[in-house]
């Protein structure tokens, strides 16, 4: 079906052929079904139709929703950071006041262009709001939902899948060609090739969230240089086992006192089958670096070219967080932090209390006590 102004036929593009587009009054009455395809999510973020006036991100590829998420904002206000133009709201916030939303979604942007409204954690507490904002939606917001594991019974995500003016994209972990897909192009973003068998092994070693992966690509890429092309050796001495990579990302939410994605990391790792002696000792790696490249700021060195000398190279999305706690860590505090990671792993040795709960106590006392204001160097 066509209309003059190319809306259908827009949407069953970027939707995919499994989408059903029946007739303009069914469409208005909730007929449209907006569910989109996987292989499409990345094309939908990156031009989402103008009609589309809430998507819900979902699923339980935790990175791959923040990932998409990320890229949709970006395509609607240009700088997800700027106050003017994107909301980052809390569903609590929502909850208390349910107007909110709404609100947010049609407050004019002092700069121009559209807004974008972003709400992480989003669950079915939420469809009533949502639902009422649909029947009336702003034409220059994009309402950005991100949810987690929503089942299909789920009232948000029902709504999503059926509602006219909003769509669907569920994220499920990679594998077989999106995996394929995934490493190849990630590599070729830097003009690196990969052999046959090292992409068997890579392919192998990634887990199941988008943006872990993601990294230790990124990791892979700087191993091999630009216009590298990574063997299987290569492979296996850069990349070795997605829990490396799990274990880097907590340690950095540590560090900037990310505490949430902390215990989310570190909870992870345990049903990876990780020990939690040896997430201790990748904390103490981690906060010996800061140390390193603290002491060098307490000498004087700016706190970017202190970590620019960390030996290996810190992994350059890695930096901010580096820097930051490079800034903000006082060296009484890293050695305060050092030793109850020490004490942390004795316990788990020595008291028979279950070593995981030893270890995630040590998390959430560390990722609590980092610094929230961090004085420049």
């Amino acid at each position: 079906m066509r209309r003059s102004n190319g809306r259908w036929t827009g949407l069953r593009a970027i939707f995919g052929a499994r989408s059903r587009c029946i007739s303009p009054a069914s469409a208005r009455a909730g007929g449209f079904v907006v569910k989109v395809a996987p292989r499409s999510s990345a094309r939908f973020v990156a031009a989402p139709p103008a009609e589309a006036a809430v998507v819900l991100i979902f699923g339980p590829d935790r990175g791959q929703v923040a990932e998409l998420a990320q890229t949709l904002v970006r395509t609607v206000a240009d700088d997800p950071t700027d106050p003017f133009r994107v909301a980052d709201l809390a569903l609590s916030a929502l909850q208390d006041d349910p107007a909110l939303l709404g609100d947010e979604a049609r407050s004019m942007s002092l700069t121009g262009g559209r807004r974008a409204v972003r709400v992480r954690g989003a669950a079915d507490a939420l469809t009533k709001q949502v639902s009422a904002y649909l029947d009336d939606p702003s034409p220059d917001a994009v309402i950005v939902l991100e949810g987690g594991e929503l089942q299909a019974r789920s009232s948000l995500r029902k709504l999503a899948e059926s509602h006219a003016r909003a769509a669907a994209i569920a994220c499920y972990p990679d594998e077989g060609a999106s995996l394929t897909q995934l490493v190849t192009e990630t590599l070729a973003a830097h003009g690196v090739r990969i052999a046959p068998d090292a992409l068997r092994y890579v392919g192998q070693q990634l887990g199941s969230d988008r943006q872990a992966s993601r990294n230790t690509l990124e990791k892979l890429a700087l191993y091999a240089g630009d216009g590298g092309q990574v063997s299987l050796e290569d492979a296996e001495q850069a990349v070795g086992d997605i829990g490396e990579s799990n274990l880097d990302a907590l340690a950095q939410a540590v560090a900037t006192g990310q505490s949430g994605e902390a215990q989310r990391l570190v909870q992870r790792l345990f049903a990876d089958g990780t020990n939690p002696v040896q997430v201790l000792r990748g904390l103490v790696r981690h906060f010996g670096r800061i140390a390193e490249a603290r002491a060098h700021v307490d000498a004087g060195m700016e706190a970017e070219a202190a970590v620019g000398n960390l030996r290996p190279p810190v992994f350059y999305r890695a930096k901010p967080g580096m820097v930051a706690a490079a800034r903000g860590w006082t060296t009484p505090r890293l050695q305060t932090a050092l030793d109850r990671l020490l004490r942390a792993e004795i316990d788990c040795k020595t008291t028979g209390m279950p070593a995981e709960l030893m270890c995630a106590r040590a998390v959430l006392a560390l990722s609590a006590a980092a610094p929230r204001q961090r004085a420049r160097r």
